[in-house]
C-alpha cells in the first residue's frame, strides 16, 4: 500500500474495497493504518485507483473510528475534489458514497462546509446515474440536519430537486430523500418551498410504498413537515384517506413502522379535529395492542403517542383495552427515555380512576416515587401528579367503603 507502482496498488486496493464488505475485515482495516494509505492514494492520479480507495472508505466509514480516521488523515478534501469528475460515474458513486458515510459524523459535516460541499452535491442531483443520486442525497440528509446547510440547500435550489426525487421507484434512494426532506423542513423557508410543491402528499404517499424501510422514514419526515407547515391541522386533513393510511400502518408487522407512524400521531394528535378523526378510526385499541413489547424505540414511541391520545374525550380509557399494565412496566427499563415518557402518559391516565387502580395493583407508586427525584422538573411534577390521582382514588373508594 506504500509503493508507488500503481500496477500493483490497483489489484491491491481493489482488493481490500472488496473485503471491507466483511465486518471482521474493516475492523482490521481500521486497526493495521489502513484508511492513510487509502487516504493518501486517494491523491494520486489514476481513477481506477482513487475508485478504489473512495469505495473501500465508503464501505469502512460505517464506523465512527473510521470516520475520526479518513478526518485526522485530512482525506475529506481529497473526496471533495473527485466530485468534479462527473464523466467517470463508478469514481463518482464512489466518492459520494464516501462522503455520505464520513458525514454522518457531525465534526466532518463542519469540515465538509469549509469546500462547499453542499451545493456541489445538490448539483449532482438531476441526470445521473441511481447510486449516485442515493449517495448524495444520503449526505444531504446528513448535511441537512445542520442550519446552516439547510439555508444552502434551499438557496441552490436543492429542496425541489429532492421533492422531484419522491416520485422514484428505487427504495434505498427513497429512504434518503425522505431523510433529506424531513430534516430541511424544521426551517420554515423550506418548508413554504417543500409547500409549494406538493413535496408533504408525495411523503404522505410514500406510506402506501411496499417496503417498510420506505413507510418508517416517510412517516418520520412527515412529524417535521407537519410541525412547521402553515395550517397544519386543515393540511393533514386535505390528504384523501391520509389518517386512515396513518392508522392502519399501526396493524403492520414491523416495529420500526410502528415506532415511526406512533411519533406522526404525536404531530398530527396536535390538532384536536385530527386527533377525533384517528380517535375514530380506531388508533386506541390499536397502540394498546402494540403496548406488550420490549423494543425501548417502540416503547418510547407508544408512550408518547398514548399520552397524546388522552387528550381526547374518552380517550383515557387504554386500561380496558390493556395497555397500563404494560406502561407500568416501562417503568422499570433501563432505558431513561422510555421511563420519561412513560412516567408522563401514565400522568395523564391518571385522570381515569380505572387506570389509577390498575396503575396501584400492577405496582407503579414505587418507580414513581423515584421519579419524583429526578433533576427533570418537568417529570417530577408528572409522577407527583399522577401518584396524588392513584391516592385521591384510593381515598375515595376508601370512603365510599
Amino acid at each position: 500500500l506504500k509503493s508507488s507502482n500503481e500496477n500493483m496498488l490497483i489489484p491491491v486496493v481493489g482488493n481490500l474495497q472488496e473485503f471491507a464488505s466483511a465486518e471482521s475485515c474493516r475492523a482490521a482495516i481500521q486497526t493495521e493504518g489502513i484508511i492513510q494509505d487509502l487516504v493518501t492514494n486517494l491523491s494520486r492520479n489514476n481513477d481506477e485507483l482513487q475508485m478504489y480507495c473512495a469505495n473501500a472508505i465508503f464501505k469502512c466509514a460505517e464506523d465512527e473510528k473510521t470516520r475520526e480516521l479518513v478526518l485526522k488523515h485530512s482525506g475529506l478534501q481529497p473526496l471533495v475534489s473527485l466530485l468534479s469528475r462527473t464523466e467517470n460515474k463508478q469514481l463518482l458513486a464512489a466518492a459520494t458514497g464516501a462522503i455520505w458515510k464520513c458525514s454522518i459524523s457531525p465534526k466532518n459535516v463542519e469540515k465538509f462546509q469549509e469546500y462547499d460541499t453542499a451545493a456541489t452535491l445538490v448539483g449532482l442531483l438531476s441526470d445521473q446515474p441511481e447510486d449516485v443520486l442515493v449517495n448524495a442525497v444520503g449526505a444531504l440528509g446528513e448535511f441537512a440536519k445542520i442550519p446552516a446547510n439547510k439555508v444552502t440547500i434551499r438557496k441552490c435550489g436543492g429542496i425541489k430537486y429532492l421533492i422531484n426525487l419522491l416520485t422514484e421507484t428505487n427504495k434505498e434512494l427513497l429512504v434518503n430523500v425522505t431523510k433529506a426532506v424531513g430534516a430541511c423542513a424544521t426551517d420554515r423557508n423550506n418548508m413554504a418551498i417543500i409547500d409549494e410543491c406538493d413535496g408533504v402528499r408525495l411523503v404522505w404517499s410514500l406510506l402506501k410504498n411496499p417496503c417498510p424501510q420506505v413507510q418508517s422514514s416517510a412517516a418520520l419526515a412527515l412529524c417535521p413537515c407537519i410541525e412547521h407547515a402553515k395550517d397544519a391541522g386543515e393540511k393533514v386533513r386535505s390528504v384523501v384517506g391520509g389518517l386512515e393510511l396513518i392508522v392502519n400502518l399501526l396493524k403492520s408487522p414491523n416495529k420500526e413502522v410502528h415506532a415511526s407512524i406512533c411519533a406522526t400521531i404525536v404531530n398530527i394528535s396536535e390538532d384536536t379535529e385530527n386527533l377525533a378523526l384517528l380517535t375514530d378510526q380506531g388508533v386506541v385499541p390499536l397502540l394498546a395492542k402494540l403496548t406488550n413489547t420490549t423494543d425501548n424505540r417502540l416503547r418510547q414511541a407508544l408512550a408518547e403517542a398514548i399520552r397524546h391520545c388522552c387528550a381526547y374525550g374518552s380517550n383515557r380509557s387504554f386500561g380496558d383495552a390493556g395497555a397500563v399494565g404494560h406502561l407500568v412496566g416501562y417503568l422499570r427499563s433501563k432505558d431513561q427515555a422510555v421511563r420519561r415518557s412513560t412516567v408522563m402518559a401514565l400522568h395523564r391516565l391518571s385522570a381515569d380512576a380505572n387506570n389509577c387502580v390498575i396503575m396501584r395493583r400492577e405496582g407503579a407508586v414505587k418507580p414513581l416515587i423515584k421519579a419524583i427525584g429526578s433533576d427533570d422538573e418537568e417529570l417530577q411534577e408528572a409522577a407527583a401528579g399522577c401518584i396524588r390521582n392513584i391516592r385521591l382514588m384510593v381515598k375515595a373508594y376508601m370512603e365510599a367503603k
